[in-house]
């Protein structure tokens, strides 16, 4: 298992490295400049502004120059907001996308769990259909359209929640159901799925043989199994979350990463561009990693040290 953390991690890097030159030509071969005005600009003024920045450089050189401060933990300047850094606007909107990303995601287990396990329960019933049924409306329908209709019956119907912003604990219940909605939906069918499949293997039969009650069977022996795919959707899914969800964060106006995302897509913003996909590339390895781990400590028969 230490051997196989080892070498993960390991990857981990190159992979980086992978993500962040292919990003930074991509960038480059955009249309558009982050030095594009409204207003045009007098040409001593853009030519001032580009040496400033190194913009004028040949790319090979401007990829190097990025290279040797990323090394150094500096993600460089905003072309658009001089008067902060990439890595101060990062850290300010990070622990708001993270926390409202892990709000998000424990509500979606501790409601997309159990409806999972009951509908594997009642398999065939009335309960497993009307559970899959609100299940398929979860997934099909968007953050778009939940944000919006959440707003309008607990913010203008019923004035029980604030509509938008960011502040206390209150703000964060519209946006947390909203980006729940759809990982209910699909963690309850994974968790159906997988406990219905572990309920009829071997050891679930030996279990009820010796007379384990039934909902013992269910929560403590089907569910470590069952919840298998669970683990493995968390992975993407929560690193998602924690790093930005543009739908919902331009819905509900908050100042997290993805709609700081945005605004640097439109405004060209390289370098801002560049540290929230390397964010963003990074929590997605790490969550992958943690995947792995939680497999072998749910699931005994997976031996990572006996893989190539």
């Amino acid at each position: 298992m230490l051997a196989f953390m080892l070498k993960r991690a390991a990857i981990i890097p190159p992979l980086l490295m992978i993500i962040i030159t292919v990003s930074f030509f991509l960038i480059r071969f955009a249309p558009g400049s982050p030095l594009a005005r409204e207003r045009a600009v007098p040409a001593e003024v853009r030519a001032s502004l580009e040496r400033y920045y190194g913009l004028d450089q040949p790319w090979h050189i401007q990829y190097t120059n990025y290279l040797r401060r990323l090394a150094q933990f500096d993600l460089g300047p905003s072309y658009k907001i001089p008067t902060v850094t990439v890595d101060e606007l990062i850290a300010r909107s990070w622990p708001i996308s993270a926390q409202l990303g892990l709000s998000a995601y424990a509500l979606a287990l501790l409601v997309g769990i159990p409806l999972g396990v009951l509908a594997a329960a009642h398999h065939r019933s009335l309960w497993d259909v009307g559970l899959r049924s609100i299940a398929l409306l979860g997934m099909s329908l968007p953050t778009f359209v939940i944000g919006p209709l959440l707003i309008l019956l607990f913010s203008v119907t019923l004035l029980w929640l604030p509509p938008a912003g960011w502040g206390d604990a209150r703000h964060q219940i519209l946006p947390a159901i909203t980006l729940a909605a759809p990982y209910v939906a699909y963690i309850a069918r994974l968790t159906r799925s997988g406990v219905l499949d572990a309920l009829a293997q071997e050891h679930i039969r030996v279990a009820r043989a010796k007379g384990v009650r039934n909902s013992a069977v269910l929560w403590r022996h089907a569910l470590r199994t069952g919840i298998l795919p669970v683990v493995s959707f968390s992975g993407p899914a929560l690193a998602f979350l924690l790093t930005g969800t543009v739908v919902v964060e331009r819905i509900f106006a908050i100042p997290g990463l993805g709609n700081w995302f945005v605004q640097a897509s439109f405004n060209r913003d390289y370098t801002l561009i560049l540290g929230i996909v390397l964010v963003v590339s990074t929590a997605l390895l790490l969550m992958n990693l943690v995947v792995d781990i939680a497999y072998a400590l749910l699931d005994p028969r997976i031996r990572y040290d006996r893989q190539g």
